[in-house]
């Protein structure tokens, strides 16, 4: 299996229709797994977790988005089986098999346009709020051999994600900081700079402003660590280079 960092975006993209949501579908279409591993920027918690429910629900963990994506429903079944693999894989980290948890819309919102019949098995994967990028690049190598068990494994975020200047106008918000900072990433992606990327606190103001808070960016540092040597990332979609959003998505296989 493929490895791969969605840039998901608004819970919105659920009902597809744009450029992201038909390059989702696109790849979805290519790629068949037997199960997927998904790891969100919205399971942002204290320790390391992983669901292991039959039938997990669908979370709406937002307030903001009205209409028909506020009661929307994701029935994919879950992998018990799958959870205590990952489990063992990341041993002797400690993770809790977590039944209370169901999908959160960094998950559903592009599983329902690469997977819409809902029909492949998924297992969610926390990102551990106390640890530093390094812990999370290096605990997702620990799944690497999930890839040759027919599971494909998913980051959900976006390496540029500003709430503040999403939200209101930001007159100190310098020209050209998103571009660059995509620019930059790419170039580091290309060439195989994993420990640029992993130090971003060291990239500078643009990227101070494209990552204030790591959670939309731990995903990508997951699927990172997951690249084989002989892998080149392929850009499903380069994003949004304006208002506080970039929706990079990028296969490796």
């Amino acid at each position: 299996m493929p490895v791969v960092f969605f840039g998901h975006g608004s819970p919105m993209n659920a009902l597809g229709g744009n450029r992201y949501t038909d390059a989702w579908r696109d790849f979805g279409a290519q790629v068949r797994p037997r199960a997927i591993l998904m790891i969100s920027a919205h399971w942002y918690a204290a320790g390391t977790r992983v669901t292991a429910s039959a039938r997990p629900r669908t979370n709406h963990d937002f307030v903001s988005f009205k209409g028909p994506v506020s009661s929307f429903d994701y029935p994919a079944p879950g992998d018990i089986a799958l959870a205590r693999r990952v489990q063992t894989l990341l041993a002797p980290t400690p993770v809790t098999l977590d039944d209370r948890w169901g999908y959160d819309h960094g998950a559903w919102n592009v599983l329902a346009n690469a997977y819409p019949k809902a029909d492949v098995p998924v297992v969610e994967l926390s990102l551990d709020r106390t640890q530093a990028p390094q812990f999370h690049y290096d605990l997702a190598a620990r799944l690497a051999p999930l890839r040759d068990e027919g599971v494909l494994i998913v980051g959900s975020g976006n390496v540029i994600h500003n709430i503040e200047i999403m939200r209101t106008p930001w007159p100190a918000e310098p020209d050209g900081w998103e571009g660059r900072f995509n620019d930059d990433l790419r170039a580091r992606l290309e060439r195989g700079d994993h420990a640029g990327l992993i130090a971003y606190e060291k990239l500078g103001p643009d990227a101070q402003l494209a990552i204030p808070t790591p959670d939309h960016y731990l995903p990508f540092l997951s699927v990172l660590g997951l690249q084989r040597s002989d892998e080149r990332p392929e850009i499903l979609i380069d994003g949004d280079r304006s208002g506080g959003l970039g929706m990079l998505s990028v296969a490796m296989r």
